[in-house]
């Protein structure tokens, strides 16, 4: 039998504790594992995938000058048109560079999904490279998973490994830049905003100028065809306005004006969620079907995106109690989907009457309900006993008051929580 998830998750630390040591500096622990990838002879073309501004360009680069070999990064997230041609230059360039090394060498194609023709170009170059027997090691990078996966199952089946980096943790923040759990519930996971901080005005702009419309021009807007480009933005400010919150499809049309109906609201979300801001939680029902008809539950993937929008300042958000237990429900939610986007859980809420689950995690056929306490009056009963003797659950979580601390789930995978 492999080894459990939660050996490798302590695995993953351990090693990224090393790494950092030996480095001076901050890296994220998939910088290790892309590293032990690279460093092997070549095998398959890497695949960095992730939201935008999650740190994708710094790891490749920190990897890609650690290895010792020659490293030529490019980027096709620019003004300028780019077309195929670009792809044939860099990769020529970087074969010169690593046919001059006795350990071949490495190009990072950063944002490959904006180039028309991507993957047959990829392809064609790869196999080329496969048959000459080059050392080149292929790294692309992409904030549109969708788009990307689309083209490498296409063109590319079986020559491919993707590594997926997601919002940064509370460990991460707190180990990168000091912060403490408040702050984190607050401003989010976004390492780019982190310097601003101490300019709340700033801070502010930078998440709805530089990121938030950033996020939605480029990586939804230029890549699909959005025939209501304001519906689109105006679902994702209701979705930072009541994440961690369940909202009726029909409650959506209700506040949407030219909504149309709830297929196109679905593709919205769907965008949304594929750009890595928002996520759509199902109810959990043991039955697939039931689970796609159901109401949904929505969620930044960062914390970041829903204080932006709602636009309170720290002290004044402090002192709601109510606002403030919103954003601890939020977090937990972010910390949650997050975990459910790199596989490590799949994630539901549950719902029947009065009674509420706020978090259901599903590993391994194994069900953990989680009930999050973070002090505001709750608008269902707790669900927790009634949905254990309905699916079988044999364990349950609290966060918050009278179970785990809010910083100590935060501080940990679900799998190290689902294995206690």
């Amino acid at each position: 039998m492999g080894a459990s998830p939660l050996f490798w998750v302590k695995k993953m630390n351990r090693q990224s504790q090393l790494w950092n040591a030996r480095s001076g500096g901050y890296n994220r622990p998939q910088a290790i594992i892309l590293a032990e990838r690279l460093r092997r002879e070549r095998q398959c073309l890497q695949v960095l995938s992730g939201p935008r501004q999650v740190g994708k360009t710094t790891l490749a680069k920190q990897v890609g000058e650690k290895l010792g070999m020659p490293f030529r990064y490019a980027s096709a997230d620019e003004s300028a048109l780019r077309g195929a041609e670009w792809i044939v230059n860099q990769w020529r360039e970087a074969r010169a560079a690593a046919a001059s090394s006795d350990i071949g060498g490495l190009l990072a194609l950063d944002e490959i999904q904006k180039i028309p023709l991507w993957a047959e170009t990829v392809q064609r170059l790869w196999d080329e490279d496969s048959a000459s027997g080059s050392r080149l090691r292929i790294l692309l990078l992409g904030s549109a998973p969708s788009t990307i996966i689309e083209g490498l199952e296409e063109h590319l089946a079986g020559r491919y490994d993707v590594l997926n980096l997601r919002h940064w943790s509370f460990a991460e923040m707190q180990d990168a830049f000091g912060w403490n759990v408040e702050q984190y519930i607050f401003y989010g996971g976004y390492p780019g905003a982190a310097i601003f901080v101490s300019d709340p005005e700033r801070w502010f702009h930078y998440l709805r100028d530089s990121l938030i419309d950033t996020t939605i021009a480029r990586d939804i807007l230029l890549l699909f065809r959005v025939y209501k480009p304001t519906l689109l933005r105006r679902q994702f400010e209701l979705a930072c306005r009541y994440s961690g919150q369940v909202l009726s499809y029909t409650k959506m049309l209700g506040q949407l004006r030219e909504a149309g109906n709830t297929t196109t609201l679905t593709h919205y979300l769907e965008l949304l969620s594929d750009a890595g801001i928002v996520a759509v939680i199902p109810k959990y029902a043991g039955d697939a079907e039931r689970k796609r008809g159901s109401s949904p539950k929505l969620q930044v993937m960062n914390n970041a995106l829903m204080v932006a929008q709602l636009g309170r300042p720290f002290e004044e958000s402090r002192r709601d109690e109510e606002y403030w237990g919103r954003l601890v429900e939020s977090a937990v939610g972010a910390h949650l989907v997050n975990e459910a986007a790199i596989g490590n859980c799949n994630l539901y809420y549950w719902r029947d009457g009065n009674y509420d689950v706020d978090f259901v995690v599903e590993i391994g056929g194994s069900l953990l309900p989680i009930e999050v306490r973070s002090g505001r009056a709750p608008c269902t009963r707790s669900g927790t006993e009634a949905f254990k003797a309905t699916f079988g659950a044999e364990r349950s979580l609290v966060v918050g008051e009278g179970g785990v601390p809010v910083e100590e789930f935060l501080s940990k995978s679900v799998v190290s929580w689902a294995a206690v």
